[in-house]
């Protein structure tokens, strides 16, 4: 867990020091049209170790905690001392291909801003998903476990439909293409989750 335990611990302390120093958080933040005008490149990483509040931060954190360690344990054991790096490239890819479309329809807009670790927080549960498809998830109010592929395939469903048409100031696109670069990710990594995933939900023997 040392890569994940340092993600949050280096997060927590970027966001904390942010939430009181907004001339920090203004420089860090994600805005398509600084990227882009101003050649601030660095933003399509630094928006993810911000967050708009405690509930923001801590949910993406816990949700982190939650699902980074099989991943790590995975990678450690699959690639030994090769895993750090394939473990943050599939953190910090997620963050750089969950924010891109973003940057395609806001480029021009000085207005847009985004923070949060979301991107790279779906990619690594869907990381986790690829990796074990049954694992049973539940809900702190729905005490009904379902197989972890279920979840994936409603989320992946529900964030797809919601960036199409939603204006709730949620980063769906985010969470979707997050979630599309971990599944990916994992499986040019190692080709074989790909048939191992599918042989374990059942369709195919």
């Amino acid at each position: 867990m040392e890569i994940t335990y340092g993600i949050i611990f280096f997060t927590v302390a970027v966001s904390i020091v942010c939430f009181t120093n907004e001339e920090l958080f203004n420089r860090l933040k994600f805005n398509a049209f600084d990227v882009k005008h101003s050649n601030q490149w660095y933003r399509f990483f630094s928006y993810g170790f911000l967050h708009s509040g405690w509930v923001h931060l801590l949910i993406n954190m816990f949700v982190l905690y939650s699902f980074g360690y099989l991943v790590e344990h995975f990678l450690r054991g699959y690639f030994r001392e090769k895993y750090i790096l394939y473990y943050i490239l599939l953190y910090l890819g997620g963050l750089l291909l969950s924010i891109i479309p973003a940057y395609g329809k806001h480029k021009n807009d000085v207005f847009y801003n985004a923070v949060g670790a979301s991107g790279a927080v779906s990619a690594v549960i869907f990381a986790s998903i690829i990796i074990l498809p049954q694992a049973p998830i539940s809900f702190f109010l729905i005490p009904v476990e379902i197989p972890s592929w279920i979840f994936g395939l409603l989320y992946i469903t529900y964030e797809f439909v919601m960036s199409r048409k939603s204006k709730d100031n949620i980063g769906h696109d985010a969470h979707f293409w997050g979630a599309v670069y971990g599944i990916l990710f994992m499986i040019v990594l190692k080709p074989a989750l790909a048939e191992d995933f599918l042989r374990k939900i059942g369709f195919t023997n």
